[in-house]
């Protein structure tokens, strides 16, 4: 099987949804697979398939009127011309629609001052003069709507500015032709300005809009670049501090961090204590106590103490990156209430073409007429508002992502963020989830005279220091030893234990009752320590609650949302939890591979998201209609979850389900306003309720009416 190679582009000139949705089209055409098209960030990115080269797309998207720019000029900005390639054709000196909305506005108000009864005399009034006005914001609007419209035509994918441009063009034609044959009563310049430059106005809204539900990820962005104090030795080994900027760090390098400063990359601590503000990550502003071997989070602020440390990660391999990655990657995926309003949106411009087309004829043959006829089809062209579809979703996915991340739980993709609004039922695993994940010893008994309660826990500990769970950590922790056995061999069966063979080829075992072969031996205890398969002693541990874990398993019930506890654990143990949080079901005593079939039974009745610690309930997580991570931040890239709650989060996964519901909520209302608008807006501008100018206005304003609803996600309660 041929393997596709993943392609990812900037691409400039994306002025509407539309336009990301022409990008689309073009790609898939080209029989490009995985396409995402992010209209918010400019990112393009696909599977590279078939006999086409990068190039040759390239090439097709400039036909179309996008232009690809490569990293480096992102990054540097730099002034070369491939940098301003696609500027150019969207009106050379003019780059953004700010500026070409100020270049017409001054135009556009001497043209209306005949609205004035005063003035309606004047030589302002002249039809020659009139004409000189409109020339030069013609010229800016077609060498920005004309040009994108031709070449959408061309390519067979017609986009919103081929409205623009034949009503704009229509306005100014017939005017030219009363100035020419002169009847005044055919002169409507003004109409043809005020079209262009209302037009560049809403784009200009739009972007915006666009770019200030970036900003949550942009400043997340930002903190990437700081300075940072890196140690170097001289060749007397001497210790030298100097700054660097932290895009110059690399792995395995060293640094300084003092009070007060940002921790400049990924690194681990190897020198000091400190307390670190991890806000940027969690959501969090407490303080986080950090220690020798504790990880630091680039981004995150020293608030008290000094460290030397080692950078783990630099660039796109950092928490924080993967986390920008990780929105970013979710904002192009497209949910799927989204797929139907691009259907509608694909067919929207030669629908509105035709109905235009009908209203001007209707409206001459009624009216006899041809001069209203036109003025009211050039109002259906200009009201008309795809825009207001395409918008609809990105904007309050972008707002409902943002949210997210800033305050610790992250979306792997959009289509998640919709789901939550199904799920009737909530699994939770125990260890590391509903309790902290540390333990204590209980209780222990030794059951071979032989063995001394130091030999025991230096066999406990010298077993247990080879497993990451849970459990393993804290006892190896409680028993920490000096000396501990040196193993021939040892393994670890998930779901059972540890497994070893000394030098003299003595078996030892650490596990679950799993590992007990004598059924007389009661299942009453954690761990269970043989040798040569004799049982030789138990320990008994208690695990804590997380102090949130109540009141978000009330919150669900509060939602009517079914809670089920699922865990390895002895069935009295997960029962005395469920008891304590009042969970409505126990599913306890089963493997890893057991909870996989679990979920995929439980998922078969109704949805079903299921919240684990990530490790051995990975399998499980990506099985479940959601599956949610309870993860430190470092462990993102290998997760199989769609939703990660950073720094263990319990108390965020409420807000993760309320952000899912109210963007759905949110979408479907910004589907509901951009369709009735169309609905109601193109029959009163056939029948002649509204002018050209006053559509082209009101098609501005359906926008900022999504980005208003669109941006309440930012403060709207959603728990």
């Amino acid at each position: 099987m041929e393997t596709a190679e993943k392609i990812k582009w900037k691409v400039e000139g994306m002025d509407c949804p539309t336009c990301a949705l022409t990008i689309n089209k073009y790609l898939e055409k080209e029989g490009m697979e995985n396409v995402k098209v992010n209209f918010a960030t400019g990112d393009v990115s696909f599977d590279l398939r078939g006999v086409k080269h990068e190039a040759d797309l390239s090439k097709g998207l400039s036909g179309l009127g996008y232009s690809i720019v490569d990293d480096q000029e992102v990054h540097a900005h730099s002034h070369n011309h491939a940098h301003e390639h696609d500027h150019g054709r969207q009106g050379g000196w003019l780059k953004t629609n700010m500026q070409r909305f100020w270049f017409c506005l001054p135009f556009t108000l001497v043209l209306l001052l005949h609205m004035v009864p005063a003035l309606q005399h004047s030589w302002l009034m002249q039809p020659w003069i009139q004409f000189g006005l409109t020339l030069p914001v013609l010229l800016v609007g077609m060498s920005y709507f004309g040009v994108s419209a031709f070449k959408s035509i061309r390519n067979r994918m017609p986009n919103m500015n081929v409205l623009v441009t034949i009503g704009a063009l229509a306005a100014f034609v017939y005017s030219l032709y009363g100035t020419l044959t002169n009847q005044h009563d055919y002169i409507f310049y003004e109409t043809a300005v005020t079209v262009i430059t209302l037009v560049f106005l809403g784009n200009y809204m739009e972007e915006h809009t666009v770019s200030s539900t970036q900003a949550q990820l942009k400043k997340l962005a930002q903190t990437q670049v700081v300075m940072a104090n890196m140690i170097a030795y001289d060749h007397e080994h001497n210790e030298n501090v100097f700054p660097v900027e932290s895009t110059a760090l690399r792995t395995g390098d060293l640094v300084l961090i003092k009070s007060g400063e940002q921790v400049p990359a990924d690194c681990k601590i190897l020198w000091g204590d400190a307390q670190v503000n991890e806000a940027i990550i969690t959501g969090e502003s407490v303080p986080v106590a950090k220690q020798s071997k504790d990880k630091l989070i680039g981004g995150s602020i020293m608030v008290d103490g000094t460290v030397k440390a080692q950078v783990t990660a630099v660039g796109k391999d950092s928490v924080l990156a993967g986390i920008i990655n990780m929105v970013n990657e979710a904002q192009g995926e497209k949910p799927p209430v989204q797929q139907l309003a691009d259907k509608i949106s694909a067919v929207f411009v030669p629908v509105v073409l035709l109905i235009a087309l009908a209203a001007l004829l209707i409206n001459w043959a009624i009216l006899k007429d041809f001069t209203p006829a036109l003025m009211r089809a050039i109002a259906v062209l200009v009201i008309a508002c795809p825009c207001a579809m395409g918008l609809a979703t990105p904007a309050a996915i972008a707002v409902g992502l943002g949210r997210g991340a800033r305050n610790g739980v992250l979306f792997r993709n959009a289509t998640t963020l919709e789901n939550f609004k199904d799920i009737k039922q909530i699994v939770f695993d125990k260890t590391g989830t509903l309790t902290t994940g540390n333990f204590s010893v209980a209780d222990f008994r030794i059951l071979d005279a032989t063995i001394s309660e130091e030999t025991f826990k230096t066999l406990v500990y010298s077993l247990e220091k080879y497993s990451n769970h849970p459990i393993a950590k804290s006892l190896a922790g409680a028993w920490k030893m000096n000396k501990e056995i040196r193993w021939k061999t040892i393994r670890e069966e998930k779901g059972q234990g540890l497994f070893a063979t000394d030098k003299e080829g003595i078996e030892y075992a650490a596990g679950s009752y799993d590992i007990i072969s004598d059924p007389a031996i009661p299942a009453a205890h954690n761990i269970y320590i043989t040798k040569n398969n004799q049982l030789i002693g138990t320990i008994d541990l208690k695990d804590e609650l997380r102090p949130e874990a109540r009141t978000v398993i009330n919150y669900f019930h509060s939602k009517n949302i079914k809670t089920i506890l699922l865990s390895g654990d002895r069935q009295s143990k997960a029962q005395q939890i469920a008891n304590e949080l009042g969970i409505d079901e126990v599913i306890a005593e089963k493997k890893p591979e057991e909870k996989l079939a679990i979920i995929a039974e439980k998922n078969a009745q109704v949805p079903t998201a299921m919240v684990g610690d990530g490790i051995n309930d990975a399998p499980a997580l990506a099985k479940a209609t959601i599956g949610i991570s309870m993860s430190d931040a470092s462990q993102i890239a290998m997760q199989t979850a769609q939703v990660v709650l950073t720094n263990h989060g319990l108390k965020n996964l409420p807000l993760a389900m309320g952000l899912g519901k109210h963007t759905y909520k949110t979408i479907k209302e910004n589907l509901f306003w951009a369709f009735a608008y169309n609905i109601v807006a193109l029959p009163i501008a056939a029948f002649g309720l509204l002018t050209p100018m006053f559509g082209a206005l009101v098609m501005a304003f359906s926008d900022v009416v999504l980005a208003l609803n669109s941006g309440r996600l930012v403060v709207k309660k959603v728990v």
